[in-house]
């Protein structure tokens, strides 16, 4: 099966109520307008390959904003955040948002109480460029394992926006599957997350696909937790004809089984969200820039 963001991102990374409106706390640092975006981690290998060639392809297909999921050294896919924000303003594209994970092992000291300068300076880089959102995209197996230490995790989550909120952003978190599965008690662990994390600090970015893997639904989520969704990953799944421990892999938007329109435009009309941002990760036998054309053209085709 074609590797999915979680594999990636486990090798990587060792490397309120319906109806809110803009005037409620939880929006009180809301992004500017409504944005269709698309998640670089789509492209990975042709932006390992040649990042210039494919960014330039995907302006030609009208995207206009990315999300990074590449930040190493301070680097973003090779280039330093004022070479890499020139290459973007040279071709019409913005990056409001970006995919760094939060290792509590190298982020953040336990006896200062604070920071360490490797987190410090990706918050820095993101404001630098003009982030809206600085996002963790994954929590390490062994503090999930343990309530206090995923508690500890979230409290760190708290101070981590209140460090980008100095800078006008917020932190942010996006879900794989396993904060639906894995539960401590009768709470999962999402609804941990989403209960002990200041929404004024920590936005939730929800995938609209990862979950299935975890036994949950698009469209229960964003029920459950109106107003919580400043961003979404737009995804859809069907069943991966591979197998393997992961049953459903991503495809072509409006081709799979997650309702893809019903749950975003719940979200745009009444759920307060405004970053809609593109990701596949499997492309059945077509190549990634052909599924980011064609999923560009779907959502402007459903009015985004």
């Amino acid at each position: 099966m074609t590797t999915s963001r979680r594999d990636f991102l486990k090798k990587s990374a060792l490397a309120i109520a319906a109806g809110s409106t803009l005037s409620s706390p939880l929006f009180s640092f809301a992004p500017k307008k409504k944005l269709l975006g698309l998640q670089l981690y789509c492209v990975r290998d042709d932006m390992k390959k040649d990042p210039l060639s494919t960014l330039k392809e995907l302006a030609k297909y009208g995207y206009q904003y990315v999300e990074h999921a590449n930040y190493i050294d301070r680097k973003f896919y090779g280039w330093t955040p004022q070479e890499f924000k020139k290459v973007l303003k040279d071709l019409g594209m913005n990056m409001p948002s970006g995919h760094t994970v939060l290792n509590m092992a190298k982020h953040w000291d336990p006896e200062k109480k604070d920071f360490t300068d490797s987190w410090k300076y990706t918050v820095e880089d993101a404001a630098f460029m003009g982030q809206e959102f600085v996002i963790s995209p994954s929590m390490d197996s062994k503090v999930r394992q343990s309530k206090d230490a995923l508690m500890e995790i979230l409290e760190v989550f708290n101070k981590s926006g209140e460090l980008c909120k100095k800078s006008g952003m917020k932190f942010g978190y996006h879900n794989h599957d396993f904060e639906f599965s894995e539960k401590h008690g009768d709470e999962t662990l999402y609804d941990i997350i989403l209960n002990n994390t200041d929404p004024n600090l920590v936005i939730q970015q929800l995938d609209t696909g990862n979950l299935y893997n975890g036994g949950a639904k698009a469209i229960d989520i964003v029920k459950k937790f109106p107003g919580r969704f400043v961003s979404l990953h737009v995804k859809d799944e069907i069943l991966s004809p591979e197998g393997g421990h992961e049953k459903y892999e991503s495809t072509i938007l409006g081709k799979g089984i997650v309702g893809v329109k019903e749950v975003i435009d719940i979200c745009r009309d009444s759920g307060g969200t405004l970053h809609f941002i593109i990701e596949q990760e499997a492309y059945q036998g077509k190549s990634p820039l052909e599924c980011m054309k064609e999923d560009y053209a779907v959502m402007k085709k459903w009015g985004y």
